[in-house]
């Protein structure tokens, strides 16, 4: 399509939202949305965003998780008419944090913001945090519920809302991020400071302003800006239990300086559950009477390696989460990389131990030795991207 034609549609579809029309320059703003199950909200969003930025060269990124209620699809049909509007759709990657970066690194726009699709973010604030970015003395601009003339309105209950306070005080005293609301979703940054940052944010869960802020060391000059968090419109809370999971890993993998991944410490942490069911089937096993130690050792094992399936194929590996006949393949595979696990466990422990009888530091090494080749193998096997 040529240049000519571009503007021409630009112009159109100003003219039906009702805009100024603009000259066919780059994009300065890249607003992106990351959605799941969002069919109804997408329509209201980008006429409300039109509208808050009418006089702005703006587009909107739709980054879509292959919902099933056709969100994707109504995004393009929304496209077609306004070239505004582009749309991703991922295949076979799931998670919030991921969608954000994958939206982020595919604009141009000099000033990237992020925003709930949901409409419980209010657009009409873009402008002011535009404006502040284009003082040229902030590198974030971040609309919080925490101070003056902010709230969280009726848009938390009152558990998610302790919820929330708690986290956002475990960032600060933790990572000493001065924020206001680090669990907050709606900000607008520099793409400058997207790209610099990219390399150390993790796909994986939910607060990609927590993780931007505490990557950059305190090197970010932030804006914060109050808003009030409104009630979601249409459709369900895309937030569960398993997201204060997400959030305690980043935690920890930032305390580290990003040396452990958070879907490591995940997958540690699921391994941790199995050897407490390991040694709990084994007593029932021995206290019944009717087996030796030797076939209860072998049972508690197989037990406690499908309670580790399921709980990393539920949790660590939700964004690639296995189904039907593919979660069968994925338990046998897994069944196999654990064996082999076991022998790498105990072969580098025996190396070990022979070069310096320490029982602890051999049996540690052997530990560690095995639950990396664990990792390592069932990320690339049996929880390999499609």
């Amino acid at each position: 399509m040529s240049s000519t034609l571009v503007a021409d549609s630009i112009r159109k579809a100003d003219s039906q939202e009702g805009q100024t029309s603009l000259e066919l320059d780059a994009v300065e703003l890249s607003l992106v949305l990351p959605t799941y199950n969002e069919a109804e909200n997408i329509p209201l969003v980008v006429d409300l965003v039109g509208q808050a930025l009418a006089g702005v060269n703006w587009e909107i990124i739709v980054v879509d998780d292959n919902s099933p209620d056709g969100t994707s699809q109504v995004a393009r049909h929304i496209a077609q008419e306004n070239p505004r509007v582009r749309v991703i759709r991922r295949i076979g990657r799931r998670g919030l944090s991921g969608a954000c970066i994958e939206g982020m690194l595919s604009s141009s726009a000099k000033y990237v913001a992020v925003m709930d699709a949901d409409l419980q973010h209010d657009e009409s604030l873009l402008p002011r945090m535009l404006a502040a970015m284009r003082s040229g003395h902030y590198d974030i601009a971040v609309a919080s519920r925490h101070v003056e003339g902010g709230d969280v309105g009726d848009g938390l209950s009152k558990i998610r809302s302790w919820g929330s306070d708690l986290a956002n005080n475990l960032a600060r005293n933790l990572l000493k991020v001065t924020l206001s609301d680090p669990m907050s979703g709606f900000f607008m940054v520099s793409r400058e400071k997207v790209d610099a940052l990219a390399p150390q944010l993790s796909s994986q869960g939910f607060k990609i302003l927590l993780d931007l802020v505490a990557s950059a060391k305190g090197s970010m000059r932030i804006k914060e800006l109050p808003f009030v968090f409104r009630e979601r419109q249409h459709g369900e809370s895309k937030l569960d239990t398993l997201v204060t999971l997400d959030y305690l890993g980043l935690l920890v993998a930032k305390l580290f300086n990003d040396m452990i991944s958070v879907r490591f410490l995940m997958y540690s942490a699921v391994g941790a559950t199995g050897v407490v069911v390991h040694l709990i089937v084994l007593k029932l096993l021995l206290a019944s009477g009717g087996f030796v130690f030797n076939q209860a050792q072998l049972m508690a094992t197989v037990v406690a390696m499908t309670s580790n399936f399921i709980l990393n194929n539920r949790l660590t590996y939700r964004d690639r989460r296995l189904k039907g006949f593919a979660w069968l393949k994925g338990l046998l595979t897994f069944y196999c990389i654990c064996s082999v696990g076991v022998l790498a466990n105990v072969g580098v422990a025996s190396f070990i131990y022979d070069a310096s009888p320490i029982w602890w530091f051999a049996g540690a090494a052997g530990a560690v030795m095995g639950a990396v080749w664990n990792f390592v193998a069932s990320n690339a096997l049996t929880w390999r991207r499609a």
